[in-house]
């Protein structure tokens, strides 16, 4: 059946409003002071990163030509696979996290890349050609139905390059890295089709993600830094940043970009 605008939007507000009881309720079963804040900012950064690989999803559907009834079939097995995936992004990461502090170094210049990269792209239509795992599927004989699944399973994938360093740069556990993922893409099939016809008026959200992205490989420079003993540089102290801070700035330039990009469509 065709998922409705109606649908859409009562299922995202249930998957939103589930997401922060269970932020909420968190404290209860995790032993550490800091577990509300950090799933919180963990689940808006990668929340917000969704909204952005919705966009791919969109042209990627658009130009396979996948009937809407069929899509919400081809975007629940995406995020199973996204799920999977995930999970053995976020086992690795927290595996090498756990013996090598330093890697900070090296997620955060790869976020403060990515951040340049999509300052410089913002304002450009975005162009999402066919990729050599489309080509290859298609000259195997595979249906539209079976190259959309790959093709949004390897899109997710690259995404989650940016994604997974992200959030281990605001909590190192685990637990609620797993979690702040797992209701992150709860909701994306329906915030789908309810975004489908407003993604194109967010116009600054990348400027939006890039400044957060930015912000976040700042502060991984700087754990990192303090991590081999380094607190101070010619001079000037390595400072420490509040989770706080992250968790206001994360919601600062969501608001300002939405708000933004809204007003000037």
């Amino acid at each position: 059946l065709e998922t409705t605008i109606t649908e859409s939007a009562i299922w995202t507000v249930i998957y939103v409003s589930a997401a922060i009881a269970f932020g909420i309720l968190m404290p209860n079963w995790v032993d550490s002071p800091t577990a509300r804040p950090e799933f919180f900012a963990g689940w808006l950064t990668e929340y917000a990163l969704s909204v952005d690989n919705i966009f791919v999803f969109v042209i990627i559907l658009s130009r396979l030509k996948i009937e809407r009834e069929k899509q919400q079939l081809v975007l629940l097995l995406g995020i199973i696979i996204a799920l999977l995936l995930r999970g053995g992004f976020i086992a690795a990461g927290a595996a090498i996290i756990s013996r090598f502090q330093s890697v900070f170094f090296i997620f955060g210049a790869f976020l403060i890349f990515t951040a340049i990269q999509l300052v410089r792209e913002s304002g450009h239509e975005e162009e999402v050609k066919e990729s050599r795992v489309e080509t290859y599927l298609k000259s195997k004989g595979a249906s539209t139905f079976t190259i959309a699944l790959f093709s949004l399973g390897v899109t997710d994938l690259v995404f989650a390059l940016d994604s997974i360093p992200a959030i281990f740069g605001i909590t190192k556990d685990p637990y609620i890295v797993a979690t702040a993922n797992i209701f992150a893409l709860m909701g994306l099939r329906q915030l789908y089709f309810l975004l489908q016809g407003l993604i194109a008026r967010l116009v600054y959200l990348s400027l939006g993600l890039s400044a957060i992205l930015g912000f976040i490989g700042v502060k991984m420079i700087f754990e990192a830094l303090h991590a081999v003993g380094v607190h101070d540089v010619a001079g000037i102290h390595v400072p420490h940043v509040p989770l706080a801070v992250s968790l206001g700035f994360i919601v600062t330039a969501l608001t300002i970009t939405t708000v933004a990009s809204l007003t000037a469509t």
